[in-house]
């Protein structure tokens, strides 16, 4: 298939090229319109009790958070001054009436929680009509008030400051890795022309970001936070997906490979290796899917959208360039080329043999490191997204710090309780009159007052930690008072949550229908339970997708085991060191954030999807070259050594471009972005040296054959999903494998003979195969450049004897020749001073290598 597609892709390279230019010219503007669409929220359960409550007050009582908050503060003169009064409502006055809904200011409402402690400052709360984004900014100009210091928070503002924030770290993280990546990609590759292209296909990949989610935005909300952390994931993996695929193409070209050939060798090997591996990832981000939370699920889906855009870009876009750059792609050489070296020497070379020496030490070693990064998690403490994700310069988050340091504690966030009254009717219902003949009457009921709830709030006024109870609301049309419930503990606090599950536990007065509780600490708690319950249905649906797709491509069910374990340990550490970064504060000051003792659950939850993904990416690459070597050599310690060294260079490349992608995004003025950028960094900083480069080798080497092992009744399965040819060696040139003996073959050339997949071979004897009423299969010498086919030859015997050193596939799926004699019933080879011999499998299609006595 992947062949089939690199020649399809070369033939209509000038039209791919050309329409993907002409695609991207046409939807950029689309894309652009994406900022000033997102939404700062999408953390609440829609099914939860606090959203309930926070809908109500939306709907019942005009508003659950203040839209605008205008802080007003003078030096000398105090609230109560007739002055600071005529100041603050001749600008009130001054506003737009089409704008605004409601005002609410200390004089009008009498309320002490609007006037701060040392009464030099108020605040008034503004709630806009219509378009809140629109409404804001025909007022924002106008708030000014006459020898006051006026600041302006509130939700509306602050989603607006977030959109800008967004679109400034965009542009400053692009800022900062391009240059980054261009020196690094010309050191890689040492041409200026080879390493513009992987810059091509991850410009590609943000444009795709920007025009899904602005697609996204038209059928559902997507959060203000997706669109850095979908851009830094397309761009970053585009990055590494072209490395992989170009890191190939000229490992071809070097071969001797005409362009073409170069071109459906390289979708052979690193493109569908590269598939597999964005099929993993967007696998992982799609399981966030399964959570109710609209900020996981908008991020969940446009980042698996992204990471498609960014495969397809690296898979079409991609080698359509190479097949018109041809030999080119090499050119304007700059620096040596120091990318995929895999060599007999160098470092990589050192490391495989120390770890197949001594894998016991180092599985220890490396399992005591990631678990001692793992232990600070121990003691994480979930919180919620509020002002301080933005920079402690943004004057919406210094008004609501002003608001909770000088005034009524937790005046903006307090527990909301719900009161439904039983009512009844003031008169006798009416009688239904005739079908037909009008309305039938409807009776009036008691309306609701402050009374009806009188004996409740006094119960929870004398409750541990309650400051006040006010009646914050009343809704006559559905019989429902609010109440406001002010406290003296954090929000976030155990004992803030103590209190909610107190008020939630207490039983109601006779004259109530029902209680509904909310506020911030409700919602974080009913948030928690949420992730709880459905984190274990994302695990399995995950862990089952992607051991399935691991299963497909190695063809054993204990690699995929092993790499979840791998991955458990990588993850592990990464949200250990996030644990001890933000939660605990120790990067604060070097990253710029403020530490709020806690770790937001829902990006937890993100970070898992998204390390977890990552994490197979590079496991994928180096379990692709092992499994290549194993079919090759039957060894499975030379295989797991010559794996590692051989993907070593380019995989350590890849990683240190991604990298840079992510560091400049962890700049980000949004904590959010920095927390998830730290913990993308630590886990590919982990996974490529720790796990990638040691633990899994050794795990390998450990286990021995069993890597390999497969159930019988699995056999048959895994050979009918064709599983994909591993990818060859991303380093120099391997050398042409010899001619086969004369005879081998023989009358075979000419339009009889197709290349087959490896895939396609069938048990025989010989260097023939066939019976069975199948056309007969030959092992051929390339025409057009080093490297064997599989050809077919209708008029060949079944069995063609072949005598003397011949290049054969070792298994059914082996791409790469190994040299062995024949002697007609069998190949010969001898390694390590074992004599082993190529015999069909009797358990199934293909080859299978035997060790004999002699």
């Amino acid at each position: 298939m992947f062949e089939t597609a690199g020649r399809l892709v070369y033939r209509g390279r000038w039209t791919l090229l050309v329409l993907s230019l002409v695609a991207a010219v046409l939807v950029a503007p689309f894309g652009l319109e994406l900022f000033g669409r997102m939404s700062d929220g999408g953390f609440e359960d829609p099914a939860a009790e606090s959203t309930t409550a926070a809908t109500w007050n939306d709907d019942w009582y005009g508003g659950n958070a203040p839209d605008v908050v205008v802080l007003y503060r003078h030096p000398k003169v105090k609230v109560g001054d007739p002055r600071f009064k005529k100041a603050v409502h001749d600008s009130l006055r001054a506003l737009p009436a089409e704008h605004v809904r409601r005002l609410a200011t200390y004089w009008t409402t009498g309320a002490k929680e609007l006037r701060s402690a040392d009464e030099h400052a108020t605040y008034a709360v503004i709630t806009l009509k219509g378009d809140r984004q629109a409404a804001y900014a025909a007022i924002k100009d106008r708030l000014a008030a006459e020898n006051l210091v006026v600041r302006v928070g509130g939700s509306v503002p602050l989603l607006k400051e977030l959109n800008d924030q967004t679109a400034a770290d965009l542009v400053r993280a692009e800022t900062i890795s391009m240059p980054v990546l261009l020196v690094l990609l010309v050191v890689v590759f040492g041409s200026l022309v080879a390493a513009g292209l992987p810059l091509i296909v991850g410009a590609l990949a943000v444009l795709g970001a920007l025009v899904l989610l602005r697609l996204l935005t038209e059928v559902t909300e997507v959060s203000v936070f997706s669109l850095n952390v979908v851009t830094m994931l397309g761009f970053g993996l585009a990055i590494d997906y072209s490395l992989f695929v170009l890191n190939a193409f000229r490992e071809e070209i070097r071969r001797g490979a005409t362009t073409e050939q170069a071109v459906v060798r390289t979708m052979a090997t690193a493109g569908r290796t590269v598939a597999f591996s964005g099929l993993t990832v967007a696998t992982s981000l799609l399981g966030l899917l399964l959570f109710p939370q609209m900020f996981l699920r908008s991020i969940g889906l446009g980042a698996a959208a992204v990471v498609l855009v960014a495969m397809t870009a690296a898979l079409v876009v991609l080698p359509a360039l190479l097949g018109v750059l041809g030999t080119r792609v090499n050119a304007i050489r700059l620096t040596p080329d120091f990318g995929g070296s895999g060599g007999r020497g160098g470092a990589w070379h050192a490391v495989a043999s120390s770890v197949m020496r001594r894998p016991l030490l180092y599985l220890v070693a490396v399992t005591a490191v990631l678990l001692g990064l793992a232990v600070p998690f121990l003691h994480v403490k979930f919180g919620n997204v509020d002002h301080r994700v933005l920079p402690a310069a943004a004057e919406s988050r210094q008004v609501a710090e002003t608001i909770d340091r000088d005034f009524a504690r937790n005046s903006m966030a307090p527990i909301d309780v719900h009161v439904l009254v039983e009512r009844t009717f003031t008169e006798r219902p009416a009688v239904p009159g005739p079908l037909g003949q009008g309305h039938t009457p409807i009776s009036a009921v008691t309306p609701v007052t402050p009374a009806d709830v009188k004996p409740l709030a006094d119960r929870l006024n004398r409750l541990d930690g309650v400051t006040g109870v006010d009646v914050a609301g009343l809704s006559q049309a559905n019989g429902a008072v609010r109440l406001a419930v002010r406290y003296s503990y954090d929000p976030m606090s155990t004992e803030a949550r103590d209190l909610v599950t107190l008020v939630r536990s207490m039983t109601p007065e006779p004259n109530v229908r029902r209680v509904v509780v909310g506020g911030s600490t409700a919602a974080q708690m009913d948030l928690m339970d949420s992730l709880v319950d459905t984190l274990p249905r994302m695990a399995l649906v995950v862990g089952l997708a992607t051991g399935l797709l691991l299963f497909a491509a190695f063809g054993s069910i204990v690699l995929p085991v092993k790499a979840l374990l791998m991955n458990v340990l990588s993850i592990g550490a990464s949200f250990g060191v996030i644990v001890w970064a933000f939660q605990d504060g120790h990067l604060a000051s070097v990253l710029g954030f403020t530490s709020t003792g806690t770790i937001e659950a829902t990006v937890t939850v993100l970070i898992l999807a998204v390390v977890f993904g990552l994490s197979m990416d590079y496991e994928l690459f180096l379990l692709s070259r092992v499994r290549a070597e194993w079919l090759r050599t039957g060894d499975n310690t030379a295989a797991v050594a010559a794996g590692l060294q051989q993907t070593g260079g380019v995989i350590t490349s890849a990683a240190l471009l991604l990298l840079v992608v992510i560091g400049a995004f962890s700049t980000a003025g949004i904590t959010v972005v920095k927390l998830l950028g730290v913990g993308m960094f630590v886990a590919i900083v982990v996974d490529a040296t720790l796990v990638r480069a040691l633990l899994v080798p050794a795990t390998m080497r450990l286990l021995g054959s069993a890597n390999w092992w497969l159930p019988r009744p699995l056999r048959r399965l895994r050979f009918s999903l064709h599983a994909p040819a591993p990818e060859p060696a991303p380093g120099p040139a391997s050398e042409p494998a010899p001619k086969p003996a004369s005879g081998a073959g023989r009358g075979l050339s000419g339009p009889s003979a197709r290349e087959l997949a490896p895939e396609e071979v069938r048990r025989g004897q010989g260097a023939a195969v066939g019976g069975g009423g199948r056309p007969s299969r030959v092992i051929k010498p390339r025409t057009d450049g080093p490297g064997w086919y599989w050809a077919e030859a209708e008029d060949a015997p079944p069995v063609v004897p072949v005598s003397g050193t011949v290049a054969v596939f070792g298994v059914d799926t082996d791409p790469v020749p190994v040299t062995a004699e024949h002697d007609h019933t069998g190949w010969v080879k001898v390694t390590g001073g074992r004599t082993k011999v190529v015999r069909p499998d009797p358990e199934g299609p293909g080859w299978r290598w035997v060790e004999v006595d002699s």
